[in-house]
Order: structure tokens, then sequence, then C-alpha cells
């Protein structure tokens, strides 16, 4: 297929297929009920006839919060053990108050597929690794009766509303039943994955000192088993809060001394019992670094992610109870709580524990058909991995169930997008999405009524007041600015883990607009009201969606004794990869051979996580610096973007300009 000529679509969505979408279900219904714009009968007669359409639905989704997510809870027969007292009773930001007085369970939404008798017997959950050949199934009874189990263990043990539960678990159906017995008593989850080192998991859980651990003995990855006794041994010894560790044998290593085995945990046949919660009740902690100190303890609610997943997945995702949803992804991961949403709307959810590349880069695509997943999530990044390695899964694989195929963690370049329909499909739907740890949902994605355009994404989210604006706060059209939100979202933090009075959340999305959340991206909201993403606006590094803060990278590479200082930045390329230096100024007599960049990789991968790892390690003589003596990051950044030096930073505020002439040399030799 070539690329389309005149801005045409690369895609557009079968009319019978469109009309018959939960999104047009959900409008016409809204409209009669709750004063939504009508959802005409016909299909549209053009692209800009479909535009006009969504974007009269998405103002009155932005201009009226509380018919809207009111609409939502209703059409989604949401389950209040306490009827709320109003819908939004305090819209400023930050500091929304939705639904107050409702009392409800997440955990008890996810599990009403099980209730079904005709669909006990059924999958809700089906599970690959790199062992195995054909996927393993959990049905939904079964699933139902292990979270009973497991929540009745965790209240025997004093587990209740507020506590914290910690997860090192890797992408395996356990840590869903445990996700969801934690939600069940009202205990607030929290989790990383396995391939975090010791001190970027304390980083974390010691910042809410859990009460239980759920750890595994290791993890298969990449065709090798990783044991992990040691860091879990680690973790015990440093997380004194926590009294019960559970452990799961994914190696098959005995349980330590101490430890309770998962099997004796939810072998029990007992029905789940869910504790009613206020609406705002904390239900799982995220994480999500900055450029300074330690990573922010994100805090969502019970009732907040609950509508914005069952909008996320049911409107725009179109997922029901006869897909397979499938999105690679890990614990330490917002996507892998969005998998999880899959079950809200009866969907089976497929876990992949593995790498998407082994034994070659095509496992995720095999992944996919083997399970017959009809909505495919994957990366940016594996997506140009695919291409740069010229595979053809359309053409070698049965990929015939997958009818949408979702993308996020970085931008998908055009390329992306044209390989996508030339390799593996000329008839699927796109679903590029954006959104953020932050809010564990998306601001702007896929739309099932709207054609595909070469490099955007299709439209902003119903509920999600998406803008660009400029430097000055006034919001333009077909013009690079930052992503801005004007109005609350449900699943907006409730604030951050350990921080009273709300400086550090005020800080991080408020500080640029006040009462207004930035976000810090790059986003071009064109004249057809589709999304462009450039990348982040800020020095944060993002690689395939995680977010980690640069100063738990300067904190382990200079306790080496050869590193006097470092600097460590990332680069959006416009062929869609990502490039991570980290430049090093050395002390007196040091030389960066091989050896020093092997221990200083080693360092990183050990102590924080393989995502940490730099692409390249760059001796320089030294580095730019603020005045008042700060790093500069921000600014380098876009010299290595191409950015002219006197574009990218006041030369006034500089306290070397030398050290910065460097990386524009550098930036501009790379750009060529």
């Amino acid at each position: 297929m070539s690329t389309p000529p005149d801005g045409r679509p690369l895609w557009r969505p079968d009319p019978a297929r469109a009309a018959a979408s939960r999104i047009v279900a959900f409008q016409s219904w809204a409209a009669e009920h709750h004063g939504a714009p009508a959802a005409p009968l016909a299909p549209a007669p053009d692209d800009t006839e479909a535009a006009a359409r969504y974007a009269a639905l998405h103002t009155w989704s932005t201009d009226d919060l509380d018919r809207f997510w009111s609409a939502v809870a209703e059409w989604f027969d949401v389950r209040f053990a306490a009827q709320p007292q109003a819908v939004l009773a305090d819209p400023a930001m930050p500091g929304a108050r939705w639904f107050p007085g409702a009392r409800l369970n997440y955990a008890e939404h996810a599990l009403r597929a099980a209730e079904d008798s005709s669909r006990a017997d059924r999958p809700a959950i089906l599970h690959l690794d790199e062992t195995t050949e054909q996927p393993t199934a959990l049905t939904w009874a079964e699933l139902r009766r292990q979270v009973g189990s497991l929540a009745a263990a965790l209240r025997a043990r004093g587990v209740g509303p507020g506590d914290r539960v910690g997860a090192y678990l890797p992408n395996i159906p356990q840590a869903i039943v445990a996700l969801l017995a934690t939600a069940a008593v009202g205990a607030v989850w929290t989790s990383c994955a396995p391939d975090f080192g010791a001190r970027s998991v304390l980083d974390r859980l010691q910042q809410i000192e859990p009460v239980v651990l759920f750890a595994v003995d290791g993890y298969h990855y990449g065709g090798k088993d990783h044991d992990r006794t040691d860091v879990v041994a680690e973790l015990r010894r440093e997380l004194p809060s926590v009294h019960t560790v559970v452990h799961v044998p994914l190696l098959g290593a005995p349980a330590p001394e101490g430890a309770l085995p998962w099997e004796d945990l939810v072998a029990d046949d007992t029905e789940p019992v869910f504790e009613q919660l206020p609406f705002d009740h904390p239900l799982w902690v995220l994480y999500s670094s900055g450029t300074t100190g330690l990573p922010k303890a994100i805090v969502q609610s019970q009732g907040g992610i609950l509508l914005e997943h069952l909008k996320q997945a049911s409107l725009h995702l179109d997922l029901g109870p006869d897909d397979r949803f499938l999105w690679y992804t890990s614990t330490g991961w917002m996507m892998w709580n969005f998998l999880v949403a899959g079950l809200l709307v009866g969907a089976t959810v497929v876990t992949y524990d593995g790498s998407p590349g082994h034994p070659d880069t095509g496992a995720l695509w095999s992944v996919a058909a083997r399970t017959r997943a009809t909505v495919l999530g994957t990366s940016a990044a594996y997506v140009i991995a695919s291409r740069k390695a010229e595979l053809h899964p359309g053409r070698d694989l049965d990929l015939s169930a997958v009818r949408c195929i979702g993308t996020t963690g970085s931008p998908l370049p055009p390329d992306g997008f044209q390989w996508i329909y030339d390799e593996v499909k000329h008839d699927v739907w796109l679903a590029s999405v954006s959104g953020g740890t932050d809010v564990c949902s998306c601001f702007v994605g896929g739309v099932p009524t709207l054609p595909v355009h070469l490099g955007e994404i299709q439209a902003p989210c119903l509920g999600a007041a998406v803008e660009s604006w400029d430097v000055h706060g006034d919001p333009h059209t077909d013009q690079v600015g930052e992503l801005v939100v004007t109005k609350p979202l449900p699943s907006m933090p409730i604030g951050f883990w350990n921080d009273p009075d709300g400086a550090r959340y005020r800080d991080s999305y408020f500080d640029m607009f006040p009462g207004t959340w930035r976000h810090g991206d790059w986003i071009t909201v064109t004249g057809r009201g589709t999304v462009v993403i450039h990348g982040r606006s800020d020095s944060t590094l993002n690689r395939q969606g995680v977010r980690m803060g640069s100063s738990d990278i300067y904190e382990v590479v200079e306790r080496l004794p050869e590193i006097a200082e470092s600097l460590v930045i990332g680069v959006e390329e416009p062929d869609g990869g990502y490039w991570m230096p980290l430049f090093v100024v050395l002390t007196t007599g040091a030389e960066l051979d091989d050896d020093l960049r092997a221990r200083i990789r080693t360092s990183l991968r050990s102590e924080l996580s393989p995502r940490h790892v730099p692409d390249e390690v760059i001796a320089v003589t030294g580095l730019p610096h603020t005045l008042t003596g700060k790093r500069i990051e921000v600014p380098v950044k876009r010299l290595l973007s191409g950015t002219p030096l006197e574009q990218a930073v006041n030369p006034g505020s500089v306290d070397n300009l030398d050290h910065l002439r460097f990386f524009e040399r550098l930036g501009q030799d790379r750009r060529g």
C-alpha cells in the first residue's frame, strides 16, 4: 500500500462497524437521557462530517462534565452502595471532588462477568511466557474464587482499608489476582517489575510503607532465568513495615523462611467480600519520576479509575465481552493497570511475561497470533524495531483476529503508521494513544468512528478538555504548544503520598499555568481535530512510556570514583527512536575506557533497571549550569535536537557557554 496522497486517510472505519460501535450506542442513549448531541442513524457521508459529529460529542463531554460523567456511570451500571450527593462538587484544579458521598468497589466491577453463569467457564485471563507455546486459561469463575480466597487471607492478617500492599511481580495472572484482592479489602495496591533493582524498588515502596509484599523468586526473560531471591531478601530487610510476605514461585524455588506460599492463600472456595469505599478512596499508587528527588508516588482513586477505565476501554477501544485484549507491558508501567481494565468490560485479558524480541524481533506478533488477540497494544519503539528488522507479520502469521492495534509510550512516526498498514494489516484500526501515568489513561487516542491519518492521533478523548497552548497560555491550532487539560478528569491524582500540603502535586502540573493541568508534552492540535504528540517538553526521561528521573542515574553514576559529574538526556528521534546519552566529566587521571563504561552500565542495570542504561557514554570536559549551580538539562535536550543555541537558552543565565557549544555541535552533527 502506498502513502495516500493529498492528506487522505490511511484507513476509514467500515460504515456498518462504526454504526455498531459502543461509542455510537452510548451517544444515542445519552442524547435521550442526558442531553448529548443526537447520533445520526445514517453513516457519516465523508470524513469531515464524521469529525464534526465526534467534535460535537466531545464538546458536550467537556462543557457539561456533570451530565457526561453521570451518563458514563449510568450507562455502565456502576454499582453505588451509597448514592452520590453530586457529580462534581468542586471543579477547581487541583482538588476537584468527584461523586461525594458515593461508595463502591473497583474489584466488584472487575469481577462482574463471573456472575453470569453462561460466562463463568470462559477465560478471564489467558497467559503466555517465553517457555510456553499455547496460552493457559484462568476462567472467570476461577479468578473470582482465587480473589475471594486471597482477600479473606489478607483480612485474616489484619489487612483492611488504607493499608498498603506492595508487589514485586511480573505480568502474570497472580499479579491481577493480588491487585483485585487488595482492592476488594480496600487496601492500596502498588507494584514494581522484577527487573527493577533493590534500590529502585525501595525508593518507591519505602515511601508508602506496605504491610504486605507479594514477591517472585525470579523471572524468565530473553531466554534466561533471572534469580531475584537476594533482591527480595534485601527488600524484606529494608521494609520494616511488612508483616506478611507472599512467595510466588515462578522459577520453582521453595518459600523462604517466614514467607507464605501463594498456593496456600488461594486454595479456599470463598466468595469475595467487597469493602464499599468512598469514591475517592485510594485504589493504587503509581510512580512517575521527575528530574529531582524520589519518584512521585501518585495516588489514584477507586471511583476515578473505575469510571475513566470504563470509558476508555469501552468507548475508545470499543472493547467488550468478545474481545481478547493484549497489551505488552510490565507491572512497573501504567499500561499494566490499564490492561486490567479489560476485565471491567468483560473482555479476556492476555498477559505475556517475556521479551517482545525473543527468540526474535517478531515474538510479540507471534503472541498475538497464538492468543487470537483482537486488540493488540504495543509501543512505538517496537513498531519501529519491527520495521527495521524487515518483518512481515501480516504475511507470516495469522493475525486475522486483530481488529485494532494500539500504540503508546512515545510518538509513533509516520513511517510506523505506514509500516503497520503495509506489513501487518491493511484494514486494521490503528489507535495511537497518548496519556500518562499521572492519570493512568489517555488524553488523546482512538475513536472507532473516525479515520486514521498518517502520523496523527485520531482525537482528544471524551471528557478530556485537551488544548495546545503557547507560552502566554493562549490556545492555538496547527502549531506546536504545551499539552494542557483545562478541566478535571476523575482519574487525576487525589494527591501524592507524603505530600500533605499538596505542594509537590501543584508544582508538578499547575506551576506553569495555575488552575490548568500542564502535562509536559509538546502537542499540535490540527485544524481537522487530530493530534500530533512531539515528545516531552521537559527533561523527564521517557523510554517506551516509562518515565524515569535523571537524579536516580546521577546518584548511581557519581558514586564511581572516576566520575566527577554527569548529565543524562533523552532525545526523541525523527524516525521514532529514542536516544539516551550519558555525558560524564572524569576526575583527574581517569579514562573513559571499556572497563569504566561496563561498570557504569552494570551499576545502573543492577541498582536501577535495564531501562536506565544509556545508549552511549560520552566524556566531556565540563557541563553547563545555571548561575546558581544547577545542571542544565532542557536547553541541552533542545541543542541535541538541533535547536540553535540562541533559541535554546538565554546565554546570560549560563555559567559557561563553551560547554553548551559542544552540545550544539553534537546536535548539528547528528542531524547532518
